[in-house]
This record gives structure tokens, sequence and C-alpha cells, in this order.
């Protein structure tokens, strides 16, 4: 009778874990055209809370009003223009795609170089003879992947419609959460204190500066130095000024700094003949390239500083794994990865013995057992 009941037992136990499973599947299945946009949202509130209640005490404590106010400034300040920088790095990849895959892909003779004094004219002899002797063959192998590397980064920025969609999921959770932000947020403490007690919760709150430090330090970092040297290109009558700003924001998340796509434009302006707006870029680029370390320390200090592998991996491959979004997301998942992995780690004490102390103590027998 015993055996039956423990056997109706551990049915049961199987058949519930099975429901639950199912049921959590079918939840997920159900919520997976939102958890981008319900992400991208919750790290944006997460990093603008402080400035929503601040804008709450100043609009007499009325949280409509601030929300409001939030909704707006993420329309105007933050949707809009990365709309606006996918849109036109469509429309101008086009005909980079087709100049890189038509066959005028070629090195340049480089005359230029004859005027340096001295060296001059054996720097422009190398690089013709280089030119004669293989470098146009060089470029013929090259030019394929260059043409597939530019269509794979248009392939990732053709989906317009579904970007936009995720920016209107990400502005419409936003909108809740910003109503509703202290319910979720002692929702997710509470569900971490259900599975880990205080570790559980401490982990949330970790989670939740890490993703500050991220969207912060990081994202808005990047967006201000990439929109201000795109300006910079703009006004210094550089071409495809809105493309290379792209280029400027995903090098800047990838903490390159927009110098690598300004100096090429410099040394272009001088290369042209035109001194003074060469002058004017480089006066421009000297202020840009210093912002970050002005800017990312004021914004991080909210979060905790992150190691550079941590986020170049995180841009690249959540950009692999869910396309322009996961230059936002990425970084965020291994953030907070890294930050709940590390608060583990350090929860005790650092090891003192050396590698040898380490192994004799392994290697010596147990007393009790020994005398036993």
């Amino acid at each position: 009778m015993e055996k039956n009941r423990q056997s109706v037992d551990v049915t049961q136990i199987l058949l519930s874990v099975l429901f639950l499973l199912i049921m959590i599947v079918a939840c997920f299945w159900v919520v997976r055209p939102f958890i981008l946009g319900f992400a991208w949202a919750g790290t944006v509130v997460i990093a603008t809370w402080p400035m929503m209640l601040r804008l709450q005490r100043l609009l007499w404590g009325k949280r409509a009003l601030a929300v409001l106010v939030m909704t707006l400034l993420l329309l105007l300040l933050f949707v809009l223009p990365i709309a606006l920088l996918v849109n036109s790095f469509v429309e101008n990849s086009a005909p980079l795609v087709k100049w890189a895959t038509a066959g005028h892909l070629a090195l340049p003779q480089l005359e230029w170089l004859n005027s340096i004094p001295l060296v001059g004219s054996k720097l422009y002899s190398s690089w013709h003879t280089l030119v004669n002797s293989g470098g146009s063959a060089m470029m013929e192998k090259v030019r394929p992947y260059v043409g597939t590397t530019t269509t794979w980064f248009l392939g990732q920025a053709a989906h317009v419609g579904r970007f936009l969609m995720h920016c209107g999921l990400m502005l419409l959770f936003s909108i809740l959460l910003y109503w509703r932000g202290e319910r979720v947020a002692l929702g997710f403490r509470h569900f971490g204190y259900r599975l880990a007690s205080q570790r559980g919760d401490a982990a949330v709150v970790l989670a939740a500066q890490a993703i500050r430090a991220v969207a912060l330090g990081v994202v808005v970092t990047a967006l201000v130095q990439g929109i201000l040297g795109g300006i910079g290109l703009a006004v210094s009558g550089i071409p495809y000024a809105t493309l290379l700003a792209v280029a400027m924001i995903l090098s800047c998340l990838v903490q390159l700094g927009p110098l690598p796509v300004l100096v090429p434009a410099i040394i272009w302006l001088y290369w042209s003949g035109d001194t003074t707006w060469g002058t004017v870029l480089l006066v421009w680029s000297c202020v840009v390239g210093m912002m970050d370390n002005v800017i990312r320390p004021m914004l991080i200090r909210m979060g905790a500083d992150l190691p550079l592998v941590l986020i170049l991996s995180g841009v690249i491959g959540g950009m692999f794994a869910f396309g322009m979004i996961g230059l936002f997301i990425g970084p965020v998942v291994l953030a907070v990865s890294w930050r709940i992995y590390s608060v583990w780690v350090h929860e005790i004490p650092t090891p003192t013995e050396t590698p040898e102390e380490a192994v004799e103590q392994l290697d010596e027998p147990d007393v009790t057992t020994t005398a036993l």
C-alpha cells in the first residue's frame, strides 16, 4: 500500500512539473513578439527613472504630467533620431554596395607623396611599384568580401518595419513602466526574494545598477558623440554625413571612439584643398573625441564600471543575435550576468595559498578517516 502511494506521489510530481513546463513554454511563445520591446523599455526606464521622479516633483507631484513629458522626450530625443538614422543607413548604403561591387574600388595613385621632402620620391616609387605589380589584383580579391560585408550590414538595417515596431512597443511599455514603476520593481524584487532569499533580492538590485551603467555610460555616450560628430561632418560638407554618423555610433559602442571616422574625413578635406573646413573639423573632432572622458564617468557613476571586452562582446554578439536592437540589449545582458557573477564570487575571500600549497592541502589525508 505504501509503495503504491509513493508511486502515485512520484507520478503526480512528474505530471505537475510537466504541466508547469508546458505552461511556461506556452506563455513564452505568446509573449515572444514583445520580449525585445519590453527589454528595451525596461533598459530605458531604469536609466531615466531618476529624471522622471525629478520631473514629477517639479510638476506639482503629478505622475501623469511627468509620464507625458518623458514620453515626448523619448519620442523626440530617442525614437525619432534612431529611426531616421536607420532609414538613412538603408538609403545611403545602396549606392555604396553598388559602388563596391561594380569594380570601381581600386588603389589610388597617391601622387602627392612626391611633395614630401627627402623621402617623397622613394615612397611614391614604392607605392607605384606595388600598384603595378599586384595591387589591382589584390583589390580584385578583396572587393567581393567588401561587397558581402556591406550587404550584410544593409540586410541588418533593412528590417525597418520590424525595428520601428519594436520602437513603438518600447514607447508603449515605457509609458506603462513609468506609470507603475514602483509596483513592477517590487514585483521583480519579490520574485528574486522568493527564488534565493536576500541573495535573490540583491541580484535584482545589482541587475538594475548594471543596466543603468550600460544605458547611461555606454549607449548615451555613444549617441551623443555620434550625433555631434555627424553634425560636424554635415557642416563641413562631408558627403554621406548621416551614414558616417551611424558608423560613428557603432564605433563608440565598441569603445573605439569617433576618431576612426573623423580622422579620414579630416584627411579628405585637407587632401581636396578645403583647409578651412578641415581645420574646423579638426578642432571639433578634438572636442568630440575627448567628450567621453567627461560624459562617461558622470553617467556611469550610477552603476558599475564594466570591462571593455564585456561591452565589445555584448555589442557585436547582440547585433548578430537580435539585429540593430541587439546593440543596446547585448551589453545589458552581459553586464547583468557579469555583476551577479562578480558579487557571487566575491562573497568569500580570495584564496591566499600558493598553487603548491593548495595542491599539498588537497593531497593530505583526512585525519578522521585515518583514525577510524
